[in-house]
């Protein structure tokens, strides 16, 4: 049972609210409510006060009219949901008839004199009538959101119906014609799918999205070349054992995205998420800190098992052949220190409980303190070890070596080799699966264990596929097409170890308490604010193959935003302007690079040349800032970041004139996308050198006015020097305007009231 948007149990809608853009309509319906219930209880009323409650009273009221008018055409276009829909609309404009009535107060004098029934005089009246309405919306809203519920149903449905279609071609004539479909089906799946990642609430759903989204993203340019290998060669064994595993895995991911948006349960639920140490050491501290409100809560030999339990799940690190001694002897030591300070805990605990004592006493208080202690320090030694086993396979598996020797032998046509090879590349999937496994247990978070166990299979499934591939190249080394299938393969591999490097440094981010996600600058700029120049510009979406080259620059664009992110983070002066500005434009690159994936806010190319015209303004206010910045260091100093001021203003002025340039025709907006990231892959580089030179720069002088006790130091060596131009030639207006609807688009229809 949820509750409306602001907790009110009065509200209580009796529906759960599961997306964000139901959550986002209630909310200012909510707000409108709360003000006609919560009206202050003064005997007199001023007209004043009687016309502000009558205006929202009649505005929640023809706003429910028009809610309910767009609700009536939903329930017309879908049959199976009218009945419902219809009794939802009734009860909802009954409800807003109520409220109007009840504050119908304009023009009437005091409720006493006249006998009148209002807002005033039958306030139990008015939350029932309120409770009623914002019940019934919910529910039309619930109902709407089924609808987009059941287009992924219905796109998932035509994906499958081609899929198979696709498996069974015999000609390449055939295959041609039906993958063009499926390019264009996935790329509606994705969309839909992709709204709907970004609308759930439940971070866990989330994640499962985003990780099976991925594997159909990756899996559609390998069921390209697989399926063109296996018509070019269609007697090869490995060929077919290629393709089938790429169609199995598509088929999976597609159903494990219809069991997160109908929320069906599946026999894999249970394995989603095995309990990792991280979630133990939460609940036994929990257990052990629960001692200090209730001694008699739980036994005392509870504690114990607990904690047996716990040390058990470590084995998953001492056991492994690829931990050394030392950090072996290391985990087993601080395993049996909180042991041993877990029973002495439990002693004292049951000395307090044979004198019947109400509170914790001292001894229990220290027991407490040195058992958390010590298995914070095991969780620590656990996260060192899992972090730097991944950070160390990372950099040699960066070298491709196996990968590289694979498609030289296999080139060859060397089949010996190939095999030799396998082994080695089978050798380093075990252990990044097995250290997936490891991060997993220390990841923090769930949405995080979720990632890492996606990283697990994808390693464990995309190996063997690696090495059929070679097989077939060594088995047909002049074959083009299946020298193409084991790059796309090999950069399948390569792109799996960038998210892990990402998801690694997110690990690190939880455990240094960094967590929460930064990402709120929501930039999508206002409609016609930014267009000028581009009126007759077509909006395009990438196709499936597209968006797969562009897969690689995106992730190389992610990580140098969450680079400059890392360096944000080290400056004392978060307000600082050259903070400010470089996270919007971090943001914004980060939105970027989520175009590159088919997700977030920017839908169509024209979003994406928008979104960096305004990151080419954001860029242009930085180089006004860094160059008043720059007039308070000396020389040296000075020439330092002017040279790289100067490289960010010729970078910001390429972006804004590629963003402005009119192209015609797909491969021209193809390539105007390319060079739009490419160029804001540039000004990230740029940021990740300026920031850590200005943060170094304004600590010295910051220490160097303290020392001098001369708050005004830098204000003073700002008027000597040089006046400051103005900047309005490079820089413009400041822009940084930019509004998101709280509703995805499938909700556009349904808002009740605007923000005023």
């Amino acid at each position: 049972m949820a509750s409306s948007p602001h907790g009110n149990s009065n509200f209580d809608s009796g529906l759960e609210i599961k997306t964000r853009s139901v959550e986002q309509t209630l909310i200012p319906l909510v707000s409108q409510i709360t003000t006609l219930i919560n009206h202050k209880e003064k005997p007199k009323k001023s007209e004043r006060t009687l016309a502000a409650i009558h205006k929202v009273g009649q505005a929640v009221s023809v706003a429910v009219g028009r809610f309910v008018a767009v609700g009536e055409a939903i329930a017309a276009e879908n049959q199976e949901l009218k009945e419902e829909m219809g009794q939802a609309c009734f009860e909802a404009r009954r409800a807003g008839d109520a409220i109007a009535q009840l504050t119908d107060v304009g023009a009437a004098v005091p409720a006493q004199s006249d006998g009148r029934v209002t807002v005033f005089s039958d306030r139990t009246g008015m939350v029932k009538a309120a409770r009623l309405l914002l019940s019934s919306v919910t529910k039309v809203l619930v109902l709407a959101d089924r609808i987009v519920i059941k287009q992924i149903i219905t796109s998932r449905n035509k994906v499958l119906v081609t899929l198979d279609h696709l498996e069974r071609v015999s000609t390449f004539q055939e295959f041609v014609q039906i993958f063009s479909q499926f390019g264009n089906e996935m790329v509606e799946f994705a969309h839909l799918t992709g709204d709907r990642q970004n609308d759930l609430k439940d971070e866990k759903k989330k994640a499962r999205m985003a990780a099976a989204r991925a594997v159909l993203e990756k899996c559609t340019m390998m069921l390209l070349t697989a399926s063109k290998t296996c018509l070019r060669h269609p007697d090869c064994e490995s060929a077919k054992i290629n393709k089938d595993a790429v169609f199995q895995r598509m088929r999976c991911a597609l159903e494990q995205v219809i069991e997160i948006v109908t929320e069906a349960r599946s026999c894999g639920e249970s394995k989603i998420l095995p309990t990792s140490i991280c979630n133990g050491i939460k609940d036994f501290k929990s257990s052990v800190e629960s001692l200090r409100g209730n001694l008699y809560s739980l036994p005392p030999q509870s504690m114990g098992s607990q904690l047996e339990a716990l040390v058990e799940r470590t084995e998953d690190f001492t056991d492994s052949a690829y931990t050394s001694h030392e950090q072996r002897q290391a985990i087993l030591g601080l395993c049996q220190l909180v042991r041993q300070d877990t029973q002495q805990l439990v002693h004292a605990w049951m000395e307090a409980q044979s004198v019947q004592a109400k509170d914790a006493t001292e001894e229990m208080e220290m027991g407490i303190l040195k058992t958390c202690q010590s298995v914070c320090d095991l969780r620590r030694e656990l996260h060192k070890v899992a972090v730097s086993r991944a950070s160390d396979l990372l950099k040699v598996h960066g070298e491709q070596l196996p990968l590289r020797a694979l498609k030289a032998s296999g080139a060859e046509g060397n089949l010996e080799a190939v095999t030799e090879y396998a082994r080695k590349l089978t050798e380093q999937k075990e252990q990044l699966v097995e250290t997936c496994r490891l991060l997993c247990h220390v990841s923090g978070t769930e949405p995080l264990e979720i990632t890492c166990i996606h990283a697990e299979e994808t390693f464990h499934v995309i190996g063997p596929q690696i090495i059929s591939a070679a097989q077939t190249l060594a088995l047909h080394p002049s074959s083009k097409i299946a020298k193409e299938n084991l790059e796309v393969f090999c950069e399948a591999w390569d792109s799996q170890l960038c998210d892990m490097a990402l998801l690694l440094r997110e690990i690190n981010d939880v455990f240094e308490g960094r967590r929460g996600d930064k990402r709120t600058y929501l930039s999508l700029p206002r409609p016609g604010k930014h267009s000028a120049n581009l009126k007759s510009a077509k909006a395009v979406k990438l196709d499936a193959e597209e968006q797969m080259s562009m897969a690689k620059l995106g992730l190389e664009l992610r990580l140098l935003s969450s680079d400059v992110d890392s360096e944000m983070d080290k400056w004392e002066d978060q307000e600082h302007d050259i903070v400010r500005q470089s996270q919007s434009m971090a943001s914004m690159a980060y939105n970027m690079y989520l175009f590159t994936r088919g997700e977030g806010l920017l839908k169509t190319t024209l979003d994406l040349f928008h979104q960096g015209e305004v990151l080419s303004e954001e860029g242009l206010q930085l180089c006004s800032s860094l160059h008043t910045f720059s007039t308070q260091l000396v020389d040296e100093e000075k020439a330092l970041v002017t040279a790289e001021m100067e490289k960010l203003l010729a970078l910001c002025q390429q972006l804004q004139m590629g963003a402005k340039t009119p192209v015609q025709g797909k491969t021209a907006t193809f390539l105007k996308v390319d060079s739009s990231i490419q160029t804001t892959r540039g000004v990230m580089a740029v940021l990740l050198s300026l920031l850590p030179l200005c943060n170094k720069l304004n600590r010295k002088y910051k220490s160097e006015r303290s020392s001098l006790g001369s708050p005004q130091g830098w204000k003073e060596r700002q008027d000597a020097s040089t006046p400051v131009k103005d900047d309005s030639a490079i820089n413009g207006k400041n822009t940084n305007g930019f509004g998101v609807k709280p509703l995805d688009q499938h909700m556009a229809g349904l808002n009740l009231l605007e923000s005023k």
